[in-house]
């Protein structure tokens, strides 16, 4: 049950926030259009992270997914919601920098970047070991268990975070404030991890490119 809901979680996230689902465009796609809006990579990247700021402080995202929410594991919508942003910022990032999203190490490396210091702990169990950044993964070929493993830990401690985020919400029982504080949560860490993906995900010097 629970094992196989954090799994089925990292999966339902990869497939919208990286590769994209009918109306919701992938992760490639967004880093695309902002590199041909802005000319520059790095303007790029701050457009892309006022978009998914005002995203995940207005909501929404995942209404309609149908699928996506009937999860083996019971969590809120809204909780949902911030992680599929966060994991295409974070993808989008990694994209413009460089970084093939298609590639099974850059994609653990992305969903890496949303569980921040508990990465290192959770590299080592696999036995991979930490690294200086997480976008070292993108050059190494992950056997599938070690795959499997990491996928099932990411979705843990994403879940092992979701009381938090309902009690800053709802914790005051007024709907009201209880809305706007987490808006105001959910920027908050919208931004905390868009710095963190652009020390985790340096740009690549063009040879080195997919």
């Amino acid at each position: 049950g629970l094992a196989a809901g954090a799994a089925t979680l990292v999966d339902r996230l990869l497939d919208i926030g990286i590769d994209g689902r009918g109306p919701f465009d992938s992760a490639r796609a967004i880093a695309d259009n902002a590199l041909s809006d802005h000319g520059d990579v790095e303007r790029a990247i701050d457009a892309i992270v006022t978009r998914h700021t005002k995203m995940a402080a207005a909501g929404g995202f995942v209404t309609g997914l149908g699928g996506f929410v009937a999860l083996p594991v019971a969590l809120p919508a809204n909780v949902l919601e911030f992680y599929a942003i966060a994991t295409r910022m974070v993808g989008a990032i990694a994209s413009l920098r460089g970084y093939d999203v298609s590639d099974q190490g850059t994609r653990s490396a992305v969903m890496l970047t949303l569980i921040g210091a508990d990465a290192d702990d959770l590299l080592k169990k696999v036995g991979v070991g930490t690294t200086s950044r997480l976008a070292d993964l993108a050059a190494q070929r992950l056997p599938g268990p070690a795959v499997m493993v990491l996928n099932k830990g990411i979705g843990f401690r994403l879940i092992s975070s979701v009381g938090k985020s309902v009690l800053a919400r709802f914790g005051k029982g007024v709907p009201v404030v209880g809305g706007v504080v987490g808006a105001g949560l959910d920027v908050y860490l919208v931004r905390r991890l868009a710095g963190h993906a652009r020390r985790e995900f340096p740009a690549r010097p063009l040879g080195m490119r997919n």
